[in-house]
C-alpha cells in the first residue's frame, strides 16, 4: 500500500495532476481519493489499478501476493506489490524501424518488478553466444528485459544492431585500450569492434528463466 501511494503521488506531481483532477477522471469525489492517499481507507485492487491507468501507468499492475502458509510462523501481513507489464518482442520484429524506433505489434506480455525508464520490452535468448563456462551466463530459452532509455556504459549487457544487418545482437559492451567492443560471454565466439555503424537498441536490465 505504501509503495502504491508513493508511486501515485510521485506521478501526480510529475504530471501536474491534482487530487480534484484525478477524482474527476475516476468519477468520484476528491475526498475519496484523499482518503486513499492518506491511508484512511484502503482501495480495492481494481481501484488501485484504475488509478494507475488514469495516470498513464497502464503497464503497471498491482497484485496481491499469496504465499504458502507456515504453521510455525506468524501469518504474513497482506501487502501489495506493483508489477510492470512489458511486451515480448522477437529479434526480427525488433529491427523493424519506424519513426526511429522499433514498433512492437504483439499481444504477449510478461511482468517484472523493474520500473523501466523507457519503452522496455522482453526478448527470448537464442543461441549460446552468451552462455559462459563460469560466472555470469545467460543461456538460450531465458528472457531478457531491455530498457532503451538506459545509457549503454562499458560493462553493461546490451542489444545492438548493425546498419547492414536485419538481425540484432546480444552482447556485453566492454572497453579495451580506448575502444568499445561487443563481447560474447561464450569465449568461443569472437568479439566485435563497436563502430558508428552500430546503434544501441537498449540495455539489458533483467534476465529470467522459466521452468
Amino acid at each position: 500500500m505504501d509503495n502504491w501511494i508513493a508511486l501515485v503521488k510521485a506521478n501526480m506531481k510529475d504530471r501536474k495532476v491534482t487530487q480534484d483532477e484525478l477524482a474527476e477522471r475516476l468519477g468520484m469525489s476528491q475526498g475519496g481519493v484523499g482518503h486513499w492517499l492518506n491511508k484512511r481507507r484502503v482501495p480495492s485492487l481494481a481501484d488501485m489499478n484504475r488509478v494507475l491507468a488514469e495516470l498513464g501507468l497502464g503497464y503497471l499492475e498491482v497484485a496481491l501476493e499469496i504465499r504458502e502458509k507456515d504453521d510455525e510462523a506468524p501469518a504474513p501481513k497482506k501487502h501489495y506489490n506493483p508489477y510492470f507489464r512489458y511486451p515480448v518482442s522477437d529479434w526480427r520484429g525488433l529491427c523493424e524501424i519506424r519513426e526511429e524506433r522499433a514498433v512492437y505489434e504483439v499481444a504477449r506480455f510478461e511482468l517484472s518488478d523493474y520500473h523501466a525508464q523507457g519503452e522496455a520490452f522482453w526478448l527470448p535468448v537464442t543461441g549460446d553466444a552468451m552462455t559462459a563456462p563460469s560466472g555470469l551466463s545467460i543461456g538460450a530459452g531465458m528472457m531478457i528485459l531491455v530498457d532503451p532509455a538506459i545509457a549503454a556504459e562499458p560493462g553493461r549487457l546490451v542489444v545492438a544492431q548493425w546498419a547492414n544487418s536485419l538481425q540484432a545482437t546480444f552482447r556485453q559492451l566492454l572497453e579495451e585500450s580506448g575502444q568499445l567492443y561487443l563481447v560474447p560471454l561464450n569465449p568461443t565466439y569472437p568479439k566485435v569492434l563497436f563502430t558508428d555503424d552500430c546503434r544501441m537498441l537498449g540495455v539489458v536490465v533483467q534476465a529470467t528463466a522459466k521452468f
